[in-house]
């Protein structure tokens, strides 16, 4: 029978969870990958026109707000692929849905403007 001493235990312990980790850590990067690929593909049908949004076409300008969106989202996109740095993550993640807030915002101001125009306010 092998004897085990205690630092060799730790030490395959260590090794272990260091493969466990990688494992983990690339299942959840390709997961990411997957979400992204989705939020990319909608933000370029946008893009080019190929759906409405509340069965209204987009303005040019929602166009070109949505295009951003489709570019910023393909640098996550490359950046998860490169390494997994799970802070640098959350942080592009939600600068994206900033980005998406922000092109809401606008959608809702302009609903806003057109009921008050018709309104006669």
């Amino acid at each position: 029978m092998v004897k085990v001493t205690k630092p060799a235990k730790i030490s395959r312990r260590i090794t272990l969870l260091t493969e466990t980790v990688k494992v983990d850590t690339q299942r959840l990067r390709v997961k990411i990958l997957r979400e992204l690929e989705v939020i990319f593909d909608d933000a370029a049908r946008l893009v080019r026109g190929e759906v409405t949004v509340d069965g209204a076409a987009l303005t040019m300008q929602e166009r070109q707000l949505w295009a951003r969106i489709a570019g910023y989202t393909a640098q996550v996109m490359q950046s998860v692929a490169k390494g997994f740095d799970e802070r640098e993550i959350d942080e592009m993640l939600s600068a994206l849905k900033n980005a998406i807030d922000a092109i809401n915002r606008l959608k809702a101001d302009k609903e806003r403007e057109a009921e008050e125009k018709a309104s006669g306010n």
